[in-house]
């Protein structure tokens, strides 16, 4: 997958829905334009001034690219906020645009708008010297908010602990079902393990381990977002049930061919694929824009990561497992206490 921002609209959204890097990049920058709504806006002039490129330029570019933009803070203004409009900007002190009377839309860019420009511009230089400035300080930002490494970003989710602890339980439910009810030797816990792992997303406990560089001491399942933990949990539960259902019925534990057999029609029930799409688009979106690890096998699951994420995983409620631990271990003591 093209990792650049020219040709890929995934990776330019990846920037431009993180807060924090825009907010880094637009302090570096020290571009202000004209506060309205309290939002800095840029004018025509101001684009095409900075970038070094004609008007008839930047019109091709939104022309091209007008959906885009428009999501990203381009807009048209007309009726009483472009009076509005007018009425502030002929108050900004080095603004020399004439606002004519016959002026009855006019085009707009706020800041993201204005970075999305930069990251579409072929021919202008200025624009390309930005474009590796916005990459830099994007990564920079990232790494400087997970303490400098983002192989355990996952863990700064609040519902992280939660699942984690959860799904250990279903784990145990899993692990027990395939003790007592299918006839093999212990390698049975990996085939079982990997035949989840492939249902949901395409690859098995090896290959993530090698996409993600995990050292043989690394489990896999402390890297794993809390949504991938979920239909994990699901998954593990569910055919854990159907498991001891079977075997009860057949008065014996099942052969590895039976149990085979049980779990393809299990992964094949309607209902799991909802879940394994929205699995998949999360670990292969997120992964790519957090970690800079390609899953090949989910490449088609692959969109921008949303400014929600980047909250959730950047922002102030995020933390660190150690944190979230000490948390969890307070909040059980209180609770002791109470009883």
């Amino acid at each position: 997958m093209k990792k650049d921002f020219i040709d890929s609209a995934i990776v330019r959204q990846n920037v431009l829905n993180n807060s924090f890097a825009v907010a880094a990049i637009q302090k570096e920058i020290g571009l202000t334009g004209i506060l309205f709504e309290n939002e800095y806006k840029f004018l025509f002039k101001q684009i095409t001034d900075f970038f070094e490129v004609t008007d008839r330029t930047i019109r091709e570019c939104i022309a091209r690219n007008e959906k885009e933009l428009t999501k990203n803070g381009y807009e048209v203004l007309k009726g009483k906020r472009l009076v509005d409009f007018k009425l502030v900007a002929t108050k900004v002190p080095g603004c020399e645009v004439d606002f004519t009377t016959k002026t009855t839309v006019l085009g707009i860019f706020n800041f993201r708008a204005f970075l999305n420009i930069a990251m579409l511009l072929v021919d202008s230089e200025k624009a390309r010297s930005l474009r590796s400035a916005i990459l830099d300080i994007a990564i920079d930002t990232i790494n400087r908010r997970t303490g400098g490494g983002t192989k355990y970003i996952n863990q700064r989710d609040e519902d992280f602990i939660t699942n984690m602890l959860r799904g250990e339980d279903y784990r145990r439910e899993f692990t027990d079902a395939l003790r007592d009810c299918v006839d093999m030797g212990n390698i049975k816990y990996m085939i079982y393990t990997d035949k989840v792992y492939n249902s949901i997303f395409k690859e098995d406990a090896t290959e993530y381990r090698k996409i993600l560089k995990l050292e043989k001491n690394e489990k896999v399942r402390d890297t794993m977002y809390s949504e991938v933990l979920d239909i994990i949990a699901s998954y593990e539960a569910g055919f854990a049930e159907e498991l001891r259902v079977s075997a009860e019925m057949k008065g014996r534990p099942l052969t590895s061919f039976e149990a085979d057999e049980l779990f393809s029609r299990f992964e094949k029930q309607r209902l799991w694929e909802p879940l394994r799409e929205k699995a998949r688009t999360k670990m292969a979106s997120r992964d790519l824009c957090f970690r800079d690890a390609l899953h090949k096998n989910l490449e088609e699951y692959i969109s921008a990561v949303p400014e929600s994420d980047f909250e959730r995983f950047l922002g102030e409620k995020s933390m660190e497992l150690d944190q979230r631990l000490e948390e969890y271990r307070d909040a059980l003591k209180r609770l002791k206490e109470r009883d």
